[in-house]
């Protein structure tokens, strides 16, 4: 192994490669950065292009430990670039995609012929493109949109802010808020809940962190020492069943009434880590009313991350939550009698979520 820091999209990050590991794989896997395309692998169709250093480059060809200090800037890292975003609105015009698999490719390419060749002809721009490859369009549409950014002038590219850090691996003691663990490299999203019980019972209970695994269907809490914890987690996805264990640190802002659970663990028979940061905010909607807000940052590399789409993710986390939320409020209510699941059901807890969502849609409530 190899250990390689690099500039990605702004932000500075520092990992443990193999020698072998492509730069796209490792955009991909431990990024989380899945513009970027693989096709052939080869350095032929340009599907993988990102910026490196600046310059258009294959991504496929380039291994990520020979990439030391390297600022790489992948299709993500252009969203809020003003050249990219017209040529985005360009190809949609002038009917630039179909498939749309070479296109993260196909744009970081045009983004470069707009910046350095100004006075591009249809010719020029067609050899340009000649590494990136498309099955789908015959590339008219392709030249039309670039040609169409070259007649309305150039903007110049704006700076683009830099992601958060990788999460580094748990510490094997806890520290306090002010120096958590760094947030992941990743997708995110945040939650508000209405929970039925008062504001201080709220935050007694994240005190106890067994109260809240047995709130949580299909967890269980393995062990406890000053703020690390140790559990496991079954999920069952239709018929593939996960079992995710790890390690875990809380640290709760007394003054703020806000409190940061990161942590990472793996399901050993599918080889699938997941690491992530959830901070929880408390506030007092009524004396018997608590809303619970939640924004939690998370990273999944390995086979079940295919299954893993931001807007599923976030329903998930959604039912999760709800679900959490009714079990906390009948258990602080004194029924220690309800029952959580031994295995969290995904495909039933989407279900329901979907049911829910149609009948709000429906006007049934």
């Amino acid at each position: 192994m190899s250990r390689v820091s690099l500039t990605v999209n702004g932000g500075s990050v520092t990992a443990e490669v193999e020698p072998r590991t492509q730069l796209a794989e490792f955009l991909r896997e431990h990024c989380l950065l899945t513009g970027t395309h693989l096709g052939c692998e080869h350095g032929v169709c340009g599907a993988c292009t990102v910026l490196l250093d600046g310059a258009p480059a294959r991504s496929c060809i380039a291994f990520a430990a020979t990439c030391e200090g390297a600022d790489v800037r992948t299709i993500e890292g252009l969203e809020d670039d003003p050249v990219t975003q017209r040529l985005r609105a360009a190809f949609t015009v002038e009917h630039g995609l179909q498939c749309g698999y070479c296109t993260p490719g196909m744009l970081v390419t045009a983004r470069d012929i707009v910046l350095r060749l100004p006075d591009a002809d249809d010719d020029r721009i067609r050899l340009e493109l000649a590494g990136n490859l498309c099955r789908c369009t015959g590339y008219a549409g392709i030249v039309r949109a670039i040609r169409r950014v070259l007649g309305e002038g150039v903007v110049r590219p704006i700076a683009v802010a830099p992601p958060p850090p990788v999460m580094s691996p748990v510490p094997p003691v806890a520290t306090p808020i002010a120096s958590a663990v760094p947030t992941p490299v990743g997708p995110s999203f945040t939650l508000a809940i209405q929970v039925a019980r008062p504001h201080g019972e709220i935050w007694a209970a994240l005190h106890d962190p067994a109260l809240l695994a047995a709130c949580v269907p299909g967890a269980r809490l393995m062990s406890q020492q000053d703020g690390v914890l140790a559990g496991e987690m079954q999920i069952a996805l239709g018929p593939i069943v996960a079992a995710f264990s790890g390690s875990g640190r809380l640290a709760l802002d007394e003054a703020t009434h806000r409190a940061t659970l990161s942590g990472e663990g793996q399901d050993r028979r599918s080889n699938t880590s997941l690491s992530g940061v959830a901070t929880i905010t408390l506030e007092a909607t009524t004396p018997a009313v608590t809303q619970v807000a939640l924004r939690v940052t998370y990273a999944l590399r390995g086979p079940l991350a295919q299954l893993a789409r931001g807007p599923v993710v976030q329903a998930f986390a959604s039912g999760i939550a709800e679900t959490v939320a009714r079990n906390l409020e009948r258990r602080l209510a004194g029924d220690t009698a309800s029952v959580t699941p031994s295995r969290l059901s995904a495909v039933g807890l989407l279900r329901r979520i979907l049911w829910q969502r149609l009948r709000r849609w429906l006007g049934l409530g």
